[in-house]
């Protein structure tokens, strides 16, 4: 196994023994109810989970569309001569 699948793995047995050590109801202050009592082991897993998925959305590579070939093309001078002569052509014909 690799370091990064080991710590992985560590990271995991670390965080699933944590949320379990907290699993009992506390009052919870919700912004329209007040007092509810929920586990910890609840509120703790959906923020890890929320996190995650900030972290992912925020750390994944943004898509860029290059629009260099364009600006290649229009800066290219216009070329008032042919490309190939007469003889070259009926060579590759």
């Amino acid at each position: 196994m690799s370091g990064k699948t080991i710590f992985i793995i560590i990271l995991t047995a670390l965080l699933t023994a944590f949320l379990f050590l907290n699993s009992d109801e506390v009052a919870f202050n919700f912004i329209v109810v007040d007092g509810v009592f929920v586990s910890k082991l609840l509120v703790i897993g959906i923020c890890v989970i929320i996190g995650f998925i900030i972290g992912f959305i925020v750390g994944r590579p943004k898509k860029t569309v290059s629009s260099y070939d364009n600006e290649i093309e229009r800066n290219q001078p216009v070329s008032t001569k042919k490309e190939l002569s007469d003889e070259d052509r009926d060579y590759i014909s």
